[in-house]
């Protein structure tokens, strides 16, 4: 094999091992995603069962981000990447790490699902939980969608729409502790609820964390502490500027 193939050889093999990390996160982020529709599903139906396998079936998430770990790390002892390929494993590493606790979330969720399941539900039917969910995940497959395509724009949108989330988790705290003020003999239901909308709230926050890491990846920018309001323009300049460099 002359030298010339031999480089063609090691390159196509590298993309191949890239693209395989990539393939595995976006399958350990669809699974973090089921679980986390599970759980909600466990607390909707007061599916006590449902809630407790969700619970358990965390360990798959965990191996997932293990399996992932290891695959990175053997690309940096062996590949020694550069550039754009370094940002890309560090930023897997870092996204495994927040779907890897998006994990622990949904597991948390489905064992109060399973906690609440024996008390009575109220009228509503956690309502306010429903609909905080529904944002949630909407912002999971966000991230996962900005993560699969690069997609900057889509990374924007995902960022600011956990804003929404805040404010929802926000009115539900403040809900419930209006609530057990008024009627102490549901002070543990509430809390619980209260727990569940927590991990929610956290979820929104590590999906977010991803998008973050796509801008990253892409343009090279950490956006991490810019504050929102200036959000774009970190990632207009970061933009402009790779746009130069070429």
């Amino acid at each position: 094999m002359e030298v010339e193939d031999l480089g063609h050889h090691i390159s196509r093999r590298f993309n191949e091992d890239l693209e395989d990390v990539r393939s595995k996160v976006l399958a350990m982020g669809g699974l973090a995603e089921r679980q986390l529709e599970l759980a909600i599903q466990a607390l909707t139906s007061g599916d006590s069962e449902l809630g407790l396998k969700v619970a358990h079936d965390d360990y798959k998430v965990n191996r997932m981000e293990v399996d992932i770990d290891e695959a990175c790390s053997r690309i940096l002892a062996t590949r020694s990447p550069a550039a754009g390929d370094l940002r890309l494993i560090v930023a897997i590493i870092k996204t495994i790490t927040d779907l890897e606790r998006i994990g622990d979330e949904a597991e948390k969720i489905g064992s109060l699902a399973a906690r609440l399941a024996a008390v009575e539900r109220p009228a509503n039917n956690y309502g306010e939980l429903r609909n905080l969910s529904v944002h949630v995940s909407s912002m999971i497959n966000g991230c996962l969608d900005a993560f699969a395509r690069l997609d900057v724009e889509r990374a924007l949108e995902v960022v600011k729409s956990d804003e929404i989330v805040d404010q929802e988790y926000e009115a539900i705290y403040r809900q419930g502790i209006t609530f057990m003020m008024e009627d102490p003999r549901h002070i543990g239901r509430v809390m619980d609820c209260t727990w569940v909308a927590r991990a929610l709230e956290r979820i929104g926050d590590h999906a977010k964390n991803i998008c973050e890491y796509v801008i990253y990846m892409v343009h090279g920018k950490d956006i991490r502490h810019c504050g929102l309001e200036n959000l774009e323009a970190e990632v207009k300049s970061a933009a402009n500027s790779n746009t130069a460099a070429n």
